[in-house]
Protein backbone atom coordinates (compact mmCIF):
# COMPACT_ATOMS: atom_id res chain seq x y z
CA UNK A 1 0.00 0.00 0.00
CA UNK A 2 0.92 3.98 -0.54
CA UNK A 3 1.47 5.65 3.06
CA UNK A 4 3.05 8.97 4.12
CA UNK A 5 6.48 7.77 5.67
CA UNK A 6 8.75 9.92 8.09
CA UNK A 7 11.54 8.02 9.69
CA UNK A 8 12.75 11.16 11.02
CA UNK A 9 11.85 14.12 13.47
CA UNK A 10 11.50 17.54 11.33
CA UNK A 11 10.04 19.82 8.90
CA UNK A 12 7.26 18.82 6.11
CA UNK A 13 10.35 17.26 4.11
CA UNK A 14 10.94 14.49 6.12
CA UNK A 15 7.72 13.13 5.32
CA UNK A 16 7.71 10.84 1.49
CA UNK A 17 5.46 8.59 -0.38
CA UNK A 18 6.30 4.81 0.02
CA UNK A 19 5.31 1.91 -0.97
CA UNK A 20 4.89 -0.27 2.74
CA UNK A 21 3.22 -3.60 3.64
CA UNK A 22 -0.52 -3.39 4.46
CA UNK A 23 -1.32 -3.80 8.19
CA UNK A 24 -2.32 -7.31 9.27
CA UNK A 25 -5.57 -7.20 12.05
CA UNK A 26 -5.38 -9.61 14.54
CA UNK A 27 -8.65 -10.95 16.29
CA UNK A 28 -9.80 -8.29 17.61
CA UNK A 29 -8.97 -5.61 14.89
CA UNK A 30 -10.64 -3.79 12.27
CA UNK A 31 -9.02 -3.69 8.86
CA UNK A 32 -9.92 0.00 7.10
CA UNK A 33 -9.63 0.98 3.76
CA UNK A 34 -8.53 4.54 3.95
CA UNK A 35 -10.83 7.32 1.82
CA UNK A 36 -9.83 10.09 3.70
CA UNK A 37 -7.72 11.68 6.72
CA UNK A 38 -6.59 14.96 7.64
CA UNK A 39 -3.07 16.91 8.41
CA UNK A 40 -3.66 18.95 11.69
CA UNK A 41 -1.29 20.65 14.51
CA UNK A 42 -1.16 16.55 16.73
CA UNK A 43 0.32 15.65 13.25
CA UNK A 44 2.65 18.45 13.03
CA UNK A 45 3.84 18.07 16.72
CA UNK A 46 4.79 14.62 16.65
CA UNK A 47 6.14 15.09 13.26
CA UNK A 48 8.31 18.00 14.34
CA UNK A 49 8.76 16.95 17.69
CA UNK A 50 9.25 20.63 18.72
CA UNK A 51 7.86 19.82 22.31
CA UNK A 52 10.11 17.28 23.39
CA UNK A 53 8.37 15.83 25.73
CA UNK A 54 6.37 14.76 22.71
CA UNK A 55 9.30 12.15 21.87
CA UNK A 56 8.36 10.05 25.47
CA UNK A 57 5.56 8.75 23.96
CA UNK A 58 6.43 8.85 19.95
CA UNK A 59 10.52 7.90 20.67
CA UNK A 60 13.40 9.76 21.97
CA UNK A 61 15.51 10.11 19.05
CA UNK A 62 13.34 8.93 15.93
CA UNK A 63 9.67 7.77 15.75
CA UNK A 64 8.75 4.48 16.20
CA UNK A 65 5.73 4.39 14.09
CA UNK A 66 6.53 5.67 10.36
CA UNK A 67 3.00 6.25 9.62
CA UNK A 68 1.17 9.99 11.17
CA UNK A 69 -2.75 10.43 10.72
CA UNK A 70 -4.51 10.46 13.80
CA UNK A 71 -7.75 10.85 12.30
CA UNK A 72 -9.50 8.97 9.53
CA UNK A 73 -12.73 7.39 7.87
CA UNK A 74 -12.61 5.17 5.49
CA UNK A 75 -14.58 1.36 4.44
CA UNK A 76 -14.15 -1.62 6.74
CA UNK A 77 -12.54 -4.55 4.79
CA UNK A 78 -12.20 -7.07 7.30
CA UNK A 79 -12.58 -8.01 11.15
CA UNK A 80 -10.95 -10.15 13.36
CA UNK A 81 -12.72 -13.36 14.58
CA UNK A 82 -13.39 -11.92 17.69
CA UNK A 83 -15.05 -8.40 15.96
CA UNK A 84 -18.65 -8.26 16.50
CA UNK A 85 -19.92 -4.62 16.14
CA UNK A 86 -18.09 -3.56 12.91
CA UNK A 87 -18.44 -5.77 9.62
CA UNK A 88 -16.79 -5.31 6.53
CA UNK A 89 -18.54 -2.78 4.14
CA UNK A 90 -19.39 -0.64 7.26
CA UNK A 91 -17.96 3.04 6.76
CA UNK A 92 -16.36 4.28 10.13
CA UNK A 93 -14.61 7.06 11.44
CA UNK A 94 -11.81 7.26 14.50
CA UNK A 95 -9.15 8.65 16.01
CA UNK A 96 -5.38 6.87 17.09
CA UNK A 97 -2.85 9.31 18.73
CA UNK A 98 -1.00 6.11 20.10
CA UNK A 99 0.55 4.38 16.64
CA UNK A 100 -1.19 6.85 14.41
CA UNK A 101 -1.31 5.45 10.72
CA UNK A 102 -4.43 7.70 9.15
CA UNK A 103 -1.76 8.74 6.28
CA UNK A 104 -2.31 5.28 4.13
CA UNK A 105 -4.40 3.32 2.30
CA UNK A 106 -4.89 0.98 4.83
CA UNK A 107 -4.80 1.21 8.93
CA UNK A 108 -5.66 -1.56 12.03
CA UNK A 109 -7.79 -0.47 14.92
CA UNK A 110 -9.59 -2.30 18.03
CA UNK A 111 -12.90 -2.83 18.38
CA UNK A 112 -13.02 -1.42 21.50
CA UNK A 113 -10.50 1.64 20.27
CA UNK A 114 -11.58 5.26 19.05
CA UNK A 115 -13.92 4.45 16.25
CA UNK A 116 -17.65 4.50 15.03
CA UNK A 117 -19.58 4.29 12.05
CA UNK A 118 -19.90 7.29 10.13
CA UNK A 119 -23.13 9.39 10.79
CA UNK A 120 -25.84 9.78 8.17
CA UNK A 121 -25.39 10.71 4.75
CA UNK A 122 -21.65 12.43 5.37
CA UNK A 123 -19.04 11.80 2.78
CA UNK A 124 -15.66 10.03 3.82
CA UNK A 125 -14.06 13.72 3.59
CA UNK A 126 -16.77 15.27 6.01
CA UNK A 127 -16.62 12.46 8.75
CA UNK A 128 -12.54 12.72 8.45
CA UNK A 129 -12.31 16.07 10.78
CA UNK A 130 -14.90 15.09 13.31
CA UNK A 131 -12.69 13.99 16.24
CA UNK A 132 -9.32 15.70 16.12
CA UNK A 133 -10.77 19.68 17.05
CA UNK A 134 -13.77 18.03 18.46
CA UNK A 135 -12.05 15.72 21.26
CA UNK A 136 -9.60 18.48 21.91
CA UNK A 137 -12.95 20.67 22.39
CA UNK A 138 -14.48 18.21 24.50
CA UNK A 139 -11.99 17.85 26.74
CA UNK A 140 -11.35 21.12 27.97
CA UNK A 141 -14.86 21.71 28.12
CA UNK A 142 -15.58 18.90 30.71
CA UNK A 143 -12.34 20.37 32.70
CA UNK A 144 -13.68 23.87 32.79
CA UNK A 145 -16.77 22.14 33.97
CA UNK A 146 -18.48 24.66 31.73
CA UNK A 147 -22.50 24.89 32.84
CA UNK A 148 -25.77 26.16 30.95
CA UNK A 149 -25.33 29.69 31.72
CA UNK A 150 -22.01 30.16 31.87
CA UNK A 151 -20.31 33.06 29.58
CA UNK A 152 -17.27 31.44 27.42
CA UNK A 153 -14.92 33.55 25.36
CA UNK A 154 -13.27 31.03 22.71
CA UNK A 155 -10.24 32.81 21.25
CA UNK A 156 -9.63 31.70 17.81
CA UNK A 157 -12.70 30.18 17.47
CA UNK A 158 -11.79 29.11 13.63
CA UNK A 159 -9.21 26.88 13.57
CA UNK A 160 -10.30 22.91 14.12
CA UNK A 161 -10.31 23.03 18.30
CA UNK A 162 -11.88 26.29 18.38
CA UNK A 163 -14.10 25.87 15.65
CA UNK A 164 -15.43 22.65 17.73
CA UNK A 165 -15.75 24.23 20.77
CA UNK A 166 -18.12 27.16 19.72
CA UNK A 167 -20.35 25.17 18.66
CA UNK A 168 -20.06 21.81 21.66
CA UNK A 169 -20.31 24.92 23.62
CA UNK A 170 -23.40 26.17 22.06
CA UNK A 171 -24.74 22.51 22.98
CA UNK A 172 -23.95 22.45 26.12
CA UNK A 173 -26.04 25.83 26.85
CA UNK A 174 -23.47 28.39 27.54
CA UNK A 175 -23.15 31.67 26.26
CA UNK A 176 -20.51 32.06 24.05
CA UNK A 177 -18.63 35.01 22.76
CA UNK A 178 -15.67 33.94 19.71
CA UNK A 179 -12.82 35.88 18.54
CA UNK A 180 -11.72 36.05 15.31
CA UNK A 181 -10.18 37.91 12.47
CA UNK A 182 -12.59 39.82 10.05
CA UNK A 183 -12.89 37.37 7.70
CA UNK A 184 -14.25 34.84 9.46
CA UNK A 185 -16.91 36.57 11.78
CA UNK A 186 -19.90 35.63 9.80
CA UNK A 187 -18.27 31.36 9.32
CA UNK A 188 -17.97 32.13 13.28
CA UNK A 189 -21.71 33.64 13.49
CA UNK A 190 -22.97 30.96 11.23
CA UNK A 191 -21.49 28.24 14.44
CA UNK A 192 -23.42 29.49 16.83
CA UNK A 193 -21.59 32.32 18.23
CA UNK A 194 -24.11 34.82 20.30
CA UNK A 195 -21.29 37.59 19.91
CA UNK A 196 -18.02 38.20 17.77
CA UNK A 197 -15.03 39.99 18.21
CA UNK A 198 -13.00 40.73 15.68
CA UNK A 199 -9.43 40.98 17.34
CA UNK A 200 -8.18 43.17 14.41
CA UNK A 201 -10.49 46.05 15.48
CA UNK A 202 -10.93 45.63 19.39
CA UNK A 203 -8.62 43.62 22.03
CA UNK A 204 -11.20 41.10 23.65
CA UNK A 205 -9.99 42.21 27.20
CA UNK A 206 -11.62 45.75 26.98
CA UNK A 207 -14.71 44.66 26.13
CA UNK A 208 -16.14 45.07 29.06
CA UNK A 209 -17.47 41.34 29.64
CA UNK A 210 -16.46 38.85 32.21
CA UNK A 211 -16.32 35.33 31.51
CA UNK A 212 -16.42 31.89 33.68
CA UNK A 213 -14.11 30.30 30.95
CA UNK A 214 -11.49 31.59 28.83
CA UNK A 215 -10.77 29.05 26.25
CA UNK A 216 -7.47 29.73 24.26
CA UNK A 217 -7.71 27.38 21.29
CA UNK A 218 -4.61 28.36 19.47
CA UNK A 219 -2.14 29.52 22.40
CA UNK A 220 -2.03 33.16 21.46
CA UNK A 221 -3.53 34.39 24.23
CA UNK A 222 -2.40 34.42 27.56
CA UNK A 223 -3.41 34.04 31.30
CA UNK A 224 -1.75 37.17 32.62
CA UNK A 225 -4.15 39.02 29.75
CA UNK A 226 -7.24 36.77 30.04
CA UNK A 227 -7.23 36.98 34.02
CA UNK A 228 -8.48 40.76 33.45
CA UNK A 229 -11.84 39.14 31.87
CA UNK A 230 -12.43 36.26 34.26
CA UNK A 231 -14.96 36.40 37.02
CA UNK A 232 -13.33 35.22 40.67
CA UNK A 233 -13.77 31.75 40.31
CA UNK A 234 -13.17 31.73 35.96
CA UNK A 235 -10.75 29.32 34.37
CA UNK A 236 -8.28 29.97 32.15
CA UNK A 237 -7.17 26.73 29.56
CA UNK A 238 -4.60 26.93 26.55
CA UNK A 239 -4.17 24.39 23.90
CA UNK A 240 -0.36 25.37 24.17
CA UNK A 241 2.05 25.05 26.58
CA UNK A 242 2.45 29.04 26.93
CA UNK A 243 5.38 30.76 27.41
CA UNK A 244 8.74 29.35 28.95
CA UNK A 245 5.94 26.42 29.88
CA UNK A 246 3.82 28.54 32.46
CA UNK A 247 0.69 27.20 31.65
CA UNK A 248 1.75 23.89 33.24
CA UNK A 249 3.17 25.71 36.08
CA UNK A 250 -0.12 27.77 36.64
CA UNK A 251 -1.86 24.65 36.56
CA UNK A 252 0.24 22.67 38.83
CA UNK A 253 0.37 26.07 41.36
CA UNK A 254 -3.71 26.75 40.89
CA UNK A 255 -4.70 25.06 44.19
CA UNK A 256 -2.62 27.10 46.39
CA UNK A 257 -3.89 31.00 44.49
CA UNK A 258 -7.04 32.26 44.81
CA UNK A 259 -9.53 34.28 41.67
CA UNK A 260 -8.96 32.93 38.68
CA UNK A 261 -7.06 29.60 37.86
CA UNK A 262 -5.72 27.78 34.89
CA UNK A 263 -6.00 24.57 34.07
CA UNK A 264 -3.83 22.21 31.97
CA UNK A 265 -5.82 18.88 31.06
CA UNK A 266 -3.99 16.01 29.24
CA UNK A 267 -6.63 15.03 26.17
CA UNK A 268 -7.93 11.73 26.45
CA UNK A 269 -10.50 10.07 23.68
CA UNK A 270 -12.54 7.00 24.09
CA UNK A 271 -15.25 5.54 22.14
CA UNK A 272 -18.03 7.07 24.14
CA UNK A 273 -16.70 10.22 22.90
CA UNK A 274 -16.56 9.58 19.19
CA UNK A 275 -19.91 8.21 19.63
CA UNK A 276 -20.99 11.13 21.67
CA UNK A 277 -19.67 13.56 18.89
CA UNK A 278 -21.28 11.17 16.13
CA UNK A 279 -24.93 11.89 17.97
CA UNK A 280 -24.33 15.52 17.82
CA UNK A 281 -23.30 15.85 14.07
CA UNK A 282 -26.39 13.66 13.42
CA UNK A 283 -28.52 16.05 15.28
CA UNK A 284 -27.31 19.23 13.35
CA UNK A 285 -25.45 20.12 16.29
CA UNK A 286 -21.37 20.06 15.43
CA UNK A 287 -20.34 19.95 11.76
CA UNK A 288 -16.32 20.32 11.35
CA UNK A 289 -15.31 23.25 9.34
CA UNK A 290 -12.86 22.40 6.28
CA UNK A 291 -10.71 24.74 4.67
CA UNK A 292 -8.58 22.74 2.10
CA UNK A 293 -8.31 18.90 0.49
CA UNK A 294 -5.22 17.39 -1.14
CA UNK A 295 -4.51 14.70 -2.21
CA UNK A 296 -2.22 12.04 -0.60
CA UNK A 297 0.78 12.95 -2.87
CA UNK A 298 0.59 16.57 -1.88
CA UNK A 299 0.71 15.72 1.90
CA UNK A 300 4.16 18.16 2.44
CA UNK A 301 2.20 20.42 1.01
CA UNK A 302 -0.56 20.22 3.44
CA UNK A 303 1.70 20.21 6.30
CA UNK A 304 3.21 23.68 4.83
CA UNK A 305 0.15 25.50 4.61
CA UNK A 306 -1.64 23.84 8.53
CA UNK A 307 1.92 25.18 9.84
CA UNK A 308 1.12 28.78 8.64
CA UNK A 309 -1.57 28.73 11.42
CA UNK A 310 -3.47 30.58 9.00
CA UNK A 311 -6.19 27.47 8.55
CA UNK A 312 -9.79 27.49 8.70
CA UNK A 313 -10.78 24.72 10.11
CA UNK A 314 -9.42 21.33 8.81
CA UNK A 315 -7.53 20.36 5.92
CA UNK A 316 -8.47 17.24 4.57
CA UNK A 317 -6.25 14.22 3.04
CA UNK A 318 -7.78 12.19 0.82
CA UNK A 319 -6.41 9.26 0.18
CA UNK A 320 -8.81 8.11 -2.98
Amino acid sequence: MKAAIYTQYGPPEVVNIQDVDKPIPTDNDVLIRVHATTVNRTDCGFRSANYFVSRFWSGLLKPKFHILGCEFAGEVEAVGKHVTTFKAGDRVFGYNDARFGGHAEYTVMAEQDAIATIPGSLTYEEAAPITEGGHYALCDIRAARAQPGHTVLVYGATGAIGSAAVQLLKHLGATVTAVCATSCVDLVKSLGADQVIDYTRQDYTHSGQTYDFVFDAVGKSSFGQARRVLKKTGVYISTELGKTGENVFLALTAPLSSGPKVLFPLPTITKDDVLFLKKLVDSGEFRPVIDRRYPLDQVVEAYRYVETGQKIGNVVLSIR
